[in-house]
């Protein structure tokens, strides 16, 4: 990603067309806001997800080489890539061909000829979207982890990632480089894959981990605040009550009194 002139980071997009000068017109209609990166065929496009960090993917349909589904396809089910949004253009405007391309994991399908200013939205909303659901995880004691997922081998992941961070909660030490190993990864591609699904890195995702499975403990009523600040890994009440606040807003206290006022 690059900066915009307020020093922001601008998200990456991939474009792929074989016709460079619809290539160029898209260039020039969203190179405001984003990095635009450009390929003529699904498999130059293919390659360049390998060298570049891409947040969203637009794609004609038609092209020599690898087509538009053949690339979706591979994204979809690649798990390196499988968290990317897919924008698929055609001027194939029939049922079947829609359909087709949906089935494949594309997130958005538009016709040719279409408008700029709609595909500027469509755009948009698929990563503040994305956006939000990262948000909401990260800040709602009780949403699962599954709800990041944008594909089937998203959430495959994201539950054996779950199921091993869960196996080991009361290990104070567990990090990246003992995550990686407990779900058989290389430390780089672990923290990749974790940092894109949710804005995280490793770390923070495990103890955001460990306060959730907090939460379903306390909830169960049946344990002390200390004692559920060791089942889940802190060495101290005190710690465990700083983390519990800056990641929920509350202590488990308030988060207590206010889950006990809910009708059951």
């Amino acid at each position: 990603m690059t900066k915009d002139i307020h020093g922001l980071m601008k998200p990456a997009l991939l474009l792929v067309d074989d016709n460079e000068e619809i290539l160029e017109f898209l260039e020039h209609e969203l190179d405001e806001k984003y990095t635009v990166i450009k390929a003529l065929n699904g498999r130059l496009a293919f390659e360049l997800l390998k060298e570049e960090a891409i947040q969203l993917v637009i794609c004609d349909v038609m092209m020599p080489v690898m087509d538009g589904f053949e690339l979706c396809k591979l994204i979809k089910t690649n798990f390196d890539y499988s968290h990317i949004p897919v924008i698929l253009l055609t001027a194939r405007n029939t049922l079947q061909s829609k359909i087709e391309g949906l089935e494949l994991g594309a997130d958005a399908y538009i016709e040719k000829p279409f408008s700029p200013e709609y595909l500027q939205v469509q755009i948009a909303n698929l990563l503040a979207n994305r956006a939000k659901i990262k948000e909401y995880f990260a800040s709602s004691p009780l949403v699962h982890i599954k709800s990041m997922a944008y594909s089937k081998a998203d959430e495959l992941f994201l539950e054996r990632l779950n199921e091993a961070i869960y196996a080991n909660l009361e290990d104070t030490d567990l990090d990246v480089e003992k995550l990686a190993q407990l779900v058989n990864m290389s430390r780089p591609t672990l923290y990749r894959k974790i940092k894109s699904i949710s804005d995280l890195s490793p770390n923070e995702l495990v103890n955001i981990t460990r306060l959730k499975k907090a939460t379903e403990l306390l909830l169960e009523g049946q344990y002390k605040i200390y004692e559920v600040a060791e089942m889940v890994g802190y060495g101290s009440q005190t710690n465990f009550g700083r983390n519990f606040f800056k990641q929920f807003g509350m202590t488990p206290t308030d988060y207590l009194a206010i889950t006990n006022k809910r009708p059951r």
